[in-house]
């Protein structure tokens, strides 16, 4: 026998069962564990890969949220700032009123002492007129018990005239 690359036969076929074992058994091994771990890896880049499209689609969501909200704020910043015109407007309003009855009250008061004054003068007046019928009683009394003539008594009125004041029994 010829011995190849001085290799004898035995350790030809050897090293041929070897190499065949060596495939097989990788062949055998890539089946039965290189497949698992593959189908691992897949499942596990598909589950990051669905993390990330629910990743993505939560942020969309998130920004839409936050446009909504920021919408929000600035409809409730209108409707205070609408509110706040509102509670000045009726301020002014209860102003108003406020000072038309006090208004009203003034020129009631006002219009009340005006009529307390008029009846004032009014029974001022007729006392002023009591006393004059009283003075010119008294003047008549006078005038008959002393039983003078027209000078004397017009000095008498004019004295007792003077006494009284001389606008006083005009009104």
């Amino acid at each position: 026998m010829e011995r190849l690359f001085n290799l004898d036969f035995q350790l030809l076929h050897d090293a041929t069962l070897l190499a065949v074992s060596v495939l097989f058994l990788g062949i055998l091994l890539s089946y039965l564990l290189f497949n698992p771990v593959r189908k691992f890896m897949q499942d596990r880049a598909d589950g990051i890969a669905a993390d990330l499209a629910t990743a993505k689609t939560d942020k969309e969501e998130a920004e839409e949220l936050k446009k909504q909200y920021e919408e929000k704020l600035k409809s409730v910043d209108k409707e205070a700032d609408a509110i706040l015109a509102e509670a000045r407007k009726k301020a002014l309003q209860n102003e108003t009123n406020i000072v038309n009855e006090a208004k009203e009250e003034a020129a009631r008061i006002i219009k009340n002492a005006q009529e307390q004054a008029e009846l004032e003068k009014k029974r001022v007046a007729d006392e002023v007129k009591q006393q004059m019928i009283t003075v010119a009683a008294m003047m008549a009394q006078k005038v008959v018990a002393q039983n003078i003539d027209t000078t004397m008594q017009d000095s008498l009125v004019e004295e007792t005239l003077k006494e009284m004041g001389g606008s006083t029994w005009q009104s």
